[in-house]
């Protein structure tokens, strides 16, 4: 099956993190990526991609308004949320947008592409564990494992992390581990879309957390 897709997120290197997983599915093709919501609806007015991946909260236009105008503009084209928000006013204004699937930036990894499927169904998706009581997701998460989601990234992710954090710049980073820049820029945006954090400082935070980076 074919699939285009437009990609929405102000965050570069979390956008090509989602376009690296999605362009892994057989047939789905990333034709544009934007980052605003104005930006974004422009292409998909011009582009008509079957499907846009939006962010809620950016600067300046966010995903809801970018979400009204692209039904408006483009009204072929499925919409997706991404999110870090969990609350429900979010994901209520973005349905009401337009928007046929609520994903969880920090779910995305496993659930994004379920949920792009659901939506190819005619159905809407929301990840699962918005449909838990807050509370409930609050103390699950207090009860984890300190390093649970650091067991999810592999050596080098690791490795590329624990120099990220302490202050390494990209080319220093691919002298270090001899590997080119690009793929420094490839490893730091799958982190990124594993973990759910979309800034340097959300990634140093984990790494003192998990004990990859000392707390000094």
């Amino acid at each position: 099956m074919t699939l285009t897709l437009l990609l929405c997120d102000d965050h570069r290197l979390f956008r090509e993190g989602l376009a690296g997983l999605l362009q892994q599915e057989p047939g789905w093709t990333v034709i544009a990526q934007a980052g605003d919501g104005k930006e974004a609806i422009r292409l998909a007015g011009e582009l008509a991609p079957d499907l846009a991946v939006l962010d809620v909260a950016m600067p300046g236009l966010g995903g809801i308004e970018a979400a009204e105008a692209i039904r408006v503009r483009s009204p072929r084209t499925r919409i997706v949320a991404v999110s870090m928000y969990d609350d429900l006013h979010y994901r209520k204004r973005m349905l009401a947008a337009g928007a046929a699937a609520y994903v969880l930036k920090n779910e995305a990894g496993a659930d994004l592409i379920a949920a792009i499927h659901a939506v190819l169904r005619g159905e809407t998706f929301i990840s699962p564990s918005l449909a838990s009581p807050s509370q409930d997701r609050d103390a699950v998460r207090s009860e984890r494992c300190p390093d649970l989601d650091q067991a999810a990234l592999t050596g080098r992710e690791r490795e590329v992390l624990g120099l990220l954090v302490r202050g390494r710049r990209t080319r220093e980073i691919a002298a270090e581990l001899g590997i080119s820049a690009k793929t420094v820029e490839t490893y730091r945006g799958r982190l990124m879309l594993k973990l759910g954090i979309d800034n340097l400082a959300g990634l140093v935070k984990f790494a003192i957390r998990v004990g990859i980076a000392p707390l000094e």
